[in-house]
């Protein structure tokens, strides 16, 4: 089973501001990486799940780096990411106008996914999703995350439904 997962507006609030020889900076109450426990929590019945990195930190940071950033026991999930740099044609990058759900579905089909979700934020937007992916999305508030029960609730489900297909 993959995980698709977004980190802004889920892991943590979606306030991250990178500016240009600082650290990644949360402009908002809390850390970064705040609700990972809450996602390894969740995860834990599943040890076959793995993440793809569906966050445009990727793009901004690289995949190592980005990695790098994040907790251990959770970076040890991931397999990869939807970005990649070899997209890039002419310096032109049709990847970056891509919605978050053309995104996931290039490496979905590249990839010959079956078992996925993604977990991703309002501000990510659902309306590109069509009736037949929508049931695949935990669909988060940008300011609360995973911390909101029913994003839990919805995650618990999904990865119950999707693991015993």
């Amino acid at each position: 089973m993959i995980i698709y997962l977004d980190f802004d507006g889920v892991l943590h609030p979606d306030a991250v501001y990178q500016v240009k020889n600082k650290p990644l900076e949360l402009r908002a109450p809390g850390e970064l990486f705040m609700h990972t426990e809450i996602l390894l929590d969740a995860l834990a019945p599943y040890p076959e799940a793995n993440i793809i990195l569906s966050t445009s930190w990727v793009r901004s940071l690289g995949f190592d780096r980005t990695v790098k950033k994040m907790p251990a026991k959770l970076g040890e999930r991931v397999l990869g990411s939807t970005w990649h740099k070899v997209i890039r044609q002419d310096n032109y990058d049709p990847f970056s106008y891509m919605s978050r759900y053309k995104q996931i579905m290039l490496h979905v089909n590249k990839n010959a996914i079956g078992r996925w979700i993604a977990i991703d934020d309002l501000f990510s937007g659902s309306e590109d999703w069509p009736a037949e992916h929508i049931s695949k999305l935990v669909l988060t508030e940008e300011s609360k995350g995973l911390s909101c029960k029913e994003a839990q609730a919805d995650l618990n489900k999904k990865l119950m439904e999707t693991n015993n297909k």
